[in-house]
């Protein structure tokens, strides 16, 4: 079945189909096969959305052993991924297990187990591993996290929490971003005004963008559950859409909220990983030695997406200046944190020619989709562009595209007054020039599409980008109006 999804898949993607949740696609309008699945999400098993599963990240558990080629395992070879857990209890690669079709997560009390020498700042506390108010508290825990991105989609796992004070947590970051599915806590020590009881499932929203202090909570929902989290399996959904999010609880739709009523506190805009985790909250309580081994056990973690037809959009959020490009065949840095916006060789950011930073700037507030489009500030009476151009650059390597004839299109917003008439459009290797021309008699203060064709003989060379260019010679001599640029796609052409 496996081999069957994965032919299948591949068709998809040569004929230019790329998976991405944005609105609603009509399949048979827009010619997309859709590959069958034995497993639909619990909130939609007819599959009325047109759900293809990931299966880069789904997994069922099968076999003796986690995936590692799907899941990094913390503390696997010594190694750790932004973290070896919340202090005191640490994350051991031992507790993770697989067996008879479930993952099983173990919490264990392991007094000869070889704590990190280090401390771990949780806002303003700094706790020791394996110490817990100056004495010994030998927690082991454990954590995985999936080797992949995904940009939107429906998030579903069957789950039964660990009976002691130890978290099971569902949850997920990528860049200056954090949705935590679920937070819950079945034997919690301490009653605190909005803490987590037995009952409770948690929903949040975090933002890691600078200043990333705490407290980073943008949104969050607690239900009430008619049950206590560890009694037995449930299943556990969210619809993360590109403007909204839909909290599900086995297949029934419990809350849902928009970007509109979050507005820039709306964060989900970049590719995010999966984390499956259990920890201490220790402000909530620590477990006794005579509560452990327990577990958090998954029977499965399922992640489906919706096909699209825009080329880009794997990389949507890139193309719409909302972060940085993935190139997720190198590894993730194992110290990059959320809220880290260095270039490396996994994630890559807009470049700007010499002298462009002047007139161009990715700005929070005005925007197509997402929080960020990208500005040409303009310039007034006494100005002039003192650079014969302005640039916008993708790095090497961020256009993959096949041979054939295309629709290149992107949103702009022309503010009022004297504008450029034209932007230019260079894909790099193999070479096309492309120009929007016309702009002057466009609307004005809206947002508006323009496209153009692009033909390719070629598919794309391995350093093939984009640059989106603006030229002194298509401006006037002094008071250019700025606009802004947002969501650019490319689309088969009909």
């Amino acid at each position: 079945m496996k081999f069957i999804y994965k032919i299948l898949l591949l068709s998809i993607l040569v004929f230019g189909y790329n998976c991405t949740n944005t609105s609603t696609v009509d399949s048979k309008k827009e010619g997309i096969e859709i590959p069958t699945s034995k497993y639909y999400p619990a909130s939609d098993l007819n599959n009325k959305e047109g759900w293809v599963l990931n299966e880069e990240i789904s997994d069922e558990f099968e076999g003796t052993e986690i995936d590692t080629t799907k899941w990094f395992v913390e503390g696997q070879n010594g190694d750790y991924y932004i973290w070896k857990g919340r202090a005191p209890s640490q994350y051991a690669a031992h507790n993770v297990v697989v067996k008879d079709g479930k993952l099983v997560l173990k919490t264990q009390w392991e007094p000869d187990f070889n704590f990190a020498k280090e401390s771990y700042a949780d806002g303003a506390n700094k706790d020791t591993y394996g110490v817990h108010e100056g004495k010994p508290l030998p927690v082991t825990t454990a954590a995985i996290v999936s080797k992949k991105r995904f940009l939107n989609g429906y998030m579903e796992i069957k789950s039964k929490a660990p009976h002691a004070a130890m978290t099971a947590a569902f949850w997920a970051i990528g860049f200056e971003q954090e949705l935590d599915m679920y937070e819950q806590l079945a034997v919690p020590k301490i009653a605190k005004e909005g803490s987590i009881d037995n009952h409770t499932n948690r929903t949040a929203i975090h933002d890691w963008s600078p200043p990333s202090t705490r407290p980073t909570k943008a949104f969050g929902y607690d239900e009430m559950l008619p049950y206590i989290t560890s009694d037995d399996f449930h299943v556990y959904g969210v619809e993360w859409g590109e403007d909204y999010l839909k909290i599900y609880r086995d297949g029934k739709f419990i809350k849902g909220f928009t970007q509109d009523e979050l507005g820039t506190d709306w964060v989900l805009n970049n590719p995010m990983e999966i984390w499956v985790d259990s920890e201490i909250f220790k402000w909530l309580g620590v477990p006794h030695k005579e509560e452990l081994p327990a577990t958090f056990e998954a029977e499965y973690v399922r992640v489906w997406q919706k096909p699209s037809i825009n080329l880009l959009a794997k990389d949507r959020a890139f193309y719409g200046f909302e972060g940085p490009i993935l190139f997720e065949e190198n590894p993730r840095p194992l110290k990059m944190v959320p809220e880290d916006a260095t270039a490396n060789e996994y994630q890559k950011f807009w470049l700007f020619s010499e002298g462009s930073d002047r007139y161009l700037k990715i700005t929070e507030g005005h925007y197509a989709s997402g929080v960020e489009a990208l500005q040409f500030f303009g310039y007034g009476k006494n100005d002039s562009l003192d650079v014969k151009k302005v640039q916008a650059i993708t790095p090497e390597g961020s256009l993959k595209l096949p041979v054939g004839e295309f629709n290149l299109s992107m949103k702009v917003w022309l503010d009022q007054g004297r504008i450029t008439d034209s932007i230019h459009v260079t894909l790099t290797n193999p070479k096309s020039e492309l120009t929007f021309s016309g702009l002057k008699k466009l609307p004005r203060k809206e947002w508006v599409t323009i496209k153009t064709k692009v033909s390719r003989q070629e598919a794309s060379a391995s350093n093939d980008g984009l640059i989106l260019e603006i030229r002194k010679e298509d401006l006037p001599e002094t008071k250019a109006a700025k606009l802004y640029i947002d969501d650019i796609e490319i689309k088969k052409s009909n």
